[in-house]
């Protein structure tokens, strides 16, 4: 079986952005492991509450020492160990030791969403300091555990107590509900949010972007089951990693196609003219997989896009044993039907009316026809997005220009100079889905045939 294009080997966990590593504070064995947490990678929020309970616990562990009380327990300690003396534990050793723990073990508690490693990772940490007390007596030197035991105990507690609240749970939340279906960029922005992230519903302005493959038979009559399944996954995981780190989330990743959203769950007053600048970009990804596709299985997937923007439902849906974050509303069929157009027109990506109007100061567009969008027979025109502004040359912004008035003079049945101008607006490589789309509609109105509606294909 020959692997999936385009996906270059995994690098190691700590450098790859797409894929969570084992939690550093799995190495907790040693205590002087929490230090070694990457400080980007851990949310403000949680860092400053870690900042403010270390330095209660440190200042709660430094009272106890010097008043004292730990070292009547190394009285006992001592005596139960066999010793003749009591030695005094420096502070140079004591005060370092349980400042590190205190932050260590809150931080760890804090940040870790499973309630089974938090204890385990406590747990590790005070086996470790009994365990120092044992080998280094056995070298004949005393080792007082009680500071670094309260620092441990404390930090757990504390944070503990704090990760039981809204704030302090709230990355077991989203780890549930969106997981790795955001950047993580964008999963850290949720968590230090002022506002939780509102899992009972909400109505919210976004644009979907739905990706599709158009030729599954073709590719399964021509490939072996296991080609065809690492074919199809080199578009779903090219497609679906692009997006979400192009500030998407990742609603829906089947058999046949993607679907990612923009404006959701964070919020983003460009959403749409976000949403046409990744689909342009992605489609010149999938170009280039495409071409790996076809010097490995002879084969390349056929892929289409359909960006559309309106109000949609934001929430968790789903049951308690599978529920997560998604997006529901007619924007998000819409946006299917519009990918699913671009095979009558000829196009790669085919974009709404309202995403058109949100973003048309920063994409070049050409209209494509105008569609009963629902059963009350409102037209609404639809748009090829072509690229995003100030990229287009002066003669592709002409033969757009001529286009644009070619599609007027269809509306108002001027045949021949709809004709004249179609074949103007021509590239010099002669080949442009739409207009042939649009010459083949004026020759059947002139032999009488009816032009099927858009509403009838989709």
């Amino acid at each position: 079986m020959q692997h999936a294009p385009a996906i270059p080997p995994e690098p190691p966990a700590a450098c790859n952005p797409r894929v969570r590593p084992a939690h550093p504070c799995w190495q907790m064995v040693a205590p002087v492991c929490p230090v070694m947490l990457r400080c980007a990678d851990f949310p403000v929020r949680y860092l400053k509450v870690t900042i403010v309970l270390g330095l209660a616990i440190c200042l709660a562990v430094a009272a106890l020492y010097e008043t004292g009380l730990f070292h009547q327990l190394d009285i006992g300690l001592a005596s139960f160990l066999g010793k003749r003396f009591t030695p005094i534990p420096p502070r140079a050793v004591q005060y370092p030791l349980f400042i590190l723990l205190a932050f260590g073990v809150a931080w760890a508690t804090i940040d870790i969403p499973r309630l089974a490693l938090k204890c385990i990772i406590a747990a590790g940490a005070l086996l470790q300091v009994l365990t120092a007390v044992w080998v280094l007596d056995l070298h004949g030197v005393f080792f007082s555990p009680f500071a670094a035991v309260a620092a441990v105990a404390g930090g757990f507690l504390g944070a503990f107590l704090y990760s039981r609240g809204e704030a302090g749970s709230r990355k077991r939340v989203l780890t549930q509900v969106v997981g790795d279906r955001v950047s993580e960029r964008a999963f850290l922005a949720l968590l230090d949010a002022a506002e939780p992230l509102n899992l009972e519903g909400e109505r919210r302005q976004v644009t979907i972007v739905v990706c599709e493959i158009f030729n599954h038979d073709v590719l399964e009559s021509a490939l072996s089951a296991p080609d065809y399944v690492a074919l199809t996954n080199s578009f779903r995981s090219n497609a679906s990693d692009f997006l979400v780190e192009r500030g998407g989330f990742l609603d829906e990743c089947d058999g046949e196609s993607v679907r990612v959203v923009f404006g959701a769950p964070l919020t983003d007053a460009r959403h749409a003219a976000t949403a046409c600048e990744a689909a342009l970009a992605l489609a010149e990804r999938l170009d280039d997989v495409n071409r790996e596709c076809l010097m490995i299985w002879k084969q390349t997937f056929d892929f289409r896009l359909g960006v559309n923007s309106g109000e949609t439902v934001v929430a968790a849906y789903g049951s308690r044993r599978l529920g997560t974050l998604s997006v529901a509303g007619e924007p998000v069929e819409f946006a299917r039907r519009l990918c699913r157009s671009n095979l009558t027109y000829g196009t790669r990506i085919i974009v709404g009316s309202t995403t058109y109007n949100l973003a048309e100061a920063a994409v070049e567009v050409r209209p494509m026809e105008l569609v009963n969008r629902s059963a009350d027979g409102v037209l609404e025109e639809i748009y090829e997005l072509l690229a995003m502004k100030n990229v287009l040359s002066a003669e592709e912004l002409e033969r757009r220009d001529l286009f644009w008035k070619a599609v007027v003079y269809f509306r108002e049945a001027h045949w021949d100079e709809a004709i004249t101008l179609f074949c103007g607006a021509r590239g010099h490589n002669g080949g442009d889905g739409p207009i042939e789309f649009y010459l083949r509609r004026i020759a059947q109105i002139r032999n009488g045939l009816p032009a099927l509606g858009w509403s009838a294909g989709n």
